[in-house]
């Protein structure tokens, strides 16, 4: 997926060769403490672990099964079972392998379950400065092809998960961790839904944490808030058609379907859908309130109310960041018309690519579109078709936890439910019925998003930060019910 909001700069740069880490990664703090042995050993090892997959290329192309089996082999070395570390693929998709890790704890609960993906999207060698798929540490920052989305993620969690079999930790409930394929591509590999739909006795679980959902924000190196995601907008997406007999372009007629095309099109760029504000929404804004100032704090509060202060929607819904997540949203993203320069063009077509808030139909969102659009000629064929998934009950007990090993490291972070703009495999487990959330600590700058981009980075605080709040948080919602 990877998303961001917010992001920050951060500071203090760590050795540059592997060999001195260890002496290095002891200095860092959180929270005014020093990291201990286990911690040091914990982050050398999630390193290790980066980069070993960072020189995995593993795009759709390539598939995910070496870095699959890769994990498997580091899996079996710390003492797993074999038949505790599945390498699993669909015969039709053999480099589209998934690797399913379970540590038993005492069955006081049912598990919880990890979802973490392998792929990454494609990175040209010419368009970076450094070489997309070698991990290169420079001046505090990790380089690399999924360094932030979302190998970064996969090193923490694996990490985690080795640490608490070496220190003999049996929890309360299993810990199932899914490293899956095709996150980024989806289709008939996607490496949650092939597991859900083929090998759930594997990945049945209570509650589901995916890091790729998460947010942990800074800015102006401030670390701002962690994101707890329970739901995402739904992708979904038409063409926009008009067709005409044509003919020669020295006889022009107002049937012209670039124009139709065009006029529906300046229709839509004026409209709004309706606000629709989620559990999840509301409670956001409530507690965004307290990272701004002024009128936008005031606002923020009010449209969190009931009812909503129409006023402070209408000033919200001129910023982007906030407009996104008080309504569906649907947008041009590609447009065509035309064969020849001298000829009438006989088809216009566009592609109008939609984001829906939880609980709208694809149904409604094209009946809406045919209206704003207000033009018969017009036809709307669904490109994609929406993946629906409900809205994850925002769990007190849940934010509390988060909270309770957010604020061990980082006192002055908010926690922040969210409904996320873009799509991520918990699509797949909310529908299945597993209530999933996002929930992610390697804070990134929100004004230098680079994942998907040139020079992906993530900087070695914010990594070696997400390692001990993954340890952490897998403890706790480990310990029970």
């Amino acid at each position: 997926m990877k998303r961001r909001n917010i992001r920050i700069h951060r500071g203090a740069t760590l050795a540059a060769l592997v060999s001195s880490l260890v002496g290095l990664w002891a200095s860092p703090t959180w929270a005014g403490a020093a990291m201990t042995d286990a911690e040091v050993k914990a982050t050398t090892q999630a390193r290790e672990i980066l980069s070993e997959l960072i020189e995995i290329p593993s795009t759709h192309i390539n598939g995910t099964t070496m870095a699959a089996k890769a994990i498997q082999k580091r899996l079996l070395a710390a003492g797993f079972a074999a038949s505790d570390a599945q390498l699993l693929a669909p015969a039709d998709y053999p480099q589209s392998g998934n690797l399913v890790v379970r540590l038993h704890g005492r069955g006081k609960a049912k598990p919880i379950l990890y979802l973490c993906h392998l792929d990454v999207v494609e990175a040209k060698a010419e368009d970076w400065t450094r070489a997309p798929f070698k991990l290169t540490e420079e001046d505090g920052w990790l380089y690399g092809r999924g360094t932030i989305d979302m190998k970064g993620q996969d090193a923490a969690v694996l990490a985690a998960l080795l640490r608490l079999k070496r220190e003999g930790v049996v929890p309360d409930r299993d810990i199932i961790v899914a490293f899956t394929a095709d996150e980024e591509a989806g289709g008939d590999a996607n490496g949650v839904g092939w597991l859900i739909a083929h090998h759930r006795d594997l990945v049945d679980a209570e509650m589901v944490i995916n890091p790729d959902g998460g947010e942990a924000g800074m800015k102006n190196g401030r670390r701002l808030y962690v994101g707890v995601e329970t739901s995402e907008k739904m992708f979904l997406s038409f063409q926009a058609e008009v067709t005409d007999k044509g003919g020669h372009s020295s006889r022009p007629t107002p049937d012209n379907p670039i124009y139709r095309l065009s006029a529906g099109l300046d229709h839509l760029a004026k409209f709004q859908f309706p606000v629709h504000l989620t559990d999840t929404t509301k409670v956001y804004f409530a507690r965004r309130a307290s990272l701004e100032t002024g009128e936008a704090k005031a606002d923020m509060i009010a449209v969190s109310q009931t009812p909503p202060s129409e006023a402070a929607l209408t000033r919200l819904s001129q910023s982007v960041e906030t407009n996104i997540l008080l309504r569906t949203t649907c947008t041009a993203t590609q447009i065509d018309g035309g064969h020849a320069e001298n000829a009438l063009p006989q088809r216009a077509r566009a592609t109008l690519q939609c984001r829906v808030i939880p609980g709208e139909s694809a149904e409604y969102v094209h009946d809406i579109l045919a209206k704003v659009l207000a033009d018969p000629t017009i036809k709307l064929n669904v490109l994609t078709a929406g993946r629906p998934s409900p809205e994850s009950p925002l769990s007190s007990s849940l934010l509390a936890a988060v909270e309770k090993v957010v604020h061990a490291q980082w006192p002055e972070v908010v926690i922040l439910p969210q409904m996320a703009a873009g799509a991520s495999d918990s699509a797949y487990s909310r529908t299945a019925g597993l209530p999933s959330y996002g929930i992610d600590a390697m804070f990134d700058d929100l004004d230098d998003g680079r994942a998907h981009g040139r020079d992906e980075r993530i900087s070695m605080t914010a990594f070696s930060g997400d390692v001990k709040f993954t340890y952490e948080l897998m403890r706790v919602l480990s310990s029970g019910p």
